[in-house]
């Protein structure tokens, strides 16, 4: 058996410690190697515990989390980073900081703390991403991993008509992902509109909306049902609501509160499919860094509507799960391209 992931708990809640610790303990392929109250306390030990993921509280006394952040990263350069934080929009805009230097996913928390052995969801989506990046360590320190580069895909030729729409999806390392890549998009956009998925909790998208209009100079929104699709603007899907396409002259936003899609709202499926019925041969999908496999049968109907889809490669990706899932090979597929991102490579 695998040695198990090694996890790091800093949060000045003892009850949130405590719960947590409990769950990752119950689980054979993760053991805690550290339990700490303040960022302090966490860097003094992570040299020696050597963490494979820091599960890293914001708000705490003596050094909070996004003081700890790059020093942490110091003492531990191979660790992933985990911020959690109650749901507010101060802590949104913070998460997205601490994306910025190295921190690689986020998760709201309960913000009673009486709340969060209660709160299934938390639990579940807690572990989800704790044994995501466990199991994604080797692409810190090197070692193959499943679903890496040895693996063989076709690449196609674009679609020869331009596109009328982008539609984009991402999860985690998401964020930084999308600044890049809009901000090096954004001279040849004109007038096509961007709609993007990202795995995100409500407030959070508001907050990356605003990040990535700042970023890129393109006028940036979180999306709103009903809301007119305006060429050479970004829209971003609420955080949990589905965001989808309709037919019309011009086409128009839909979000909606159906049921979650393997777990995810938004969904990246469902936009990607949406996108398809409305905008066929001239739908442009992209599909970014994160876990698991949303997006991958949306990609495939935008291909086989005979539009294109660009999937992020292995190198520049966080959590190459979403991309690579995207783009296994299906003969229905028309086209499909590699990308690597600008800027800064995957960490």
């Amino acid at each position: 058996m695998a040695n198990p992931g090694r996890v790091m708990i800093v949060d000045d809640s003892g009850v949130l410690r405590g719960v947590v610790a409990r769950w990752i303990e119950s689980e054979a392929d993760l053991e805690v190697v550290g339990r700490h109250a303040n960022g302090k306390q966490a860097i003094d030990a992570a040299v020696h515990c050597a963490p494979d993921v820091i599960i890293l509280d914001i708000d705490m006394p003596v050094m909070d989390g996004l003081e700890a952040l790059p020093l942490l990263k110091r003492a531990c350069p191979d660790a992933r980073v985990l911020m959690i934080s109650t749901q507010t929009r101060r802590n949104a805009e913070i998460s997205l900081k601490a994306l910025e230097l190295g921190a690689v996913d986020f998760l709201a928390k309960p913000e009673a703390q009486r709340d969060i052995v209660g709160l299934p969801e938390f639990h579940r989506e807690l572990l989800r991403k704790v044994r995501g990046l466990v199991r994604w360590r080797s692409r810190f320190t090197g070692h193959p991993r499943d679903g890496g580069p040895a693996q063989q895909f076709a690449r196609h030729a674009y679609s020869s008509r331009p596109p009328e729409a982008i539609v984009i999806g991402s999860s985690t390392g998401g964020p930084e992902a999308l600044s890049r890549l809009l901000k090096s998009l954004a001279p040849s956009l004109g007038r096509t509109p961007v709609l993007v998925a990202q795995h995100m909790p409500p407030l959070f998208t508001a907050a990356l909306a605003e990040r990535l209009g700042r970023v890129s100079g393109i006028e940036a929104t979180e999306a709103r049902d009903g809301q007119e699709i305006v060429g050479g603007r970004i829209y971003v899907a609420p955080g949990d609501g589905h965001m989808t396409i309709e037919q019309g002259a011009p086409p128009r936003i839909a979000v909606g509160q159906g049921p979650a899609v393997n777990f995810h709202r938004p969904s990246v499926n469902l936009l990607f499919e949406s996108a398809a019925r409305v905008f066929a041969t001239r739908t442009l999908g992209i599909v970014l860094t994160g876990m698991g496999t949303d997006g991958a049968t949306g990609a495939k109907q935008i291909a086989d509507a005979g539009g294109s889809v660009i999937a992020q490669d292995f190198g520049t990706s966080i959590v190459w799960g979403m991309p690579s899932a995207a783009a296994r090979p299906a003969p229905a597929r028309r086209s499909f391209l590699w990308t690597k991102l600008p800027g800064r490579q995957g960490n």
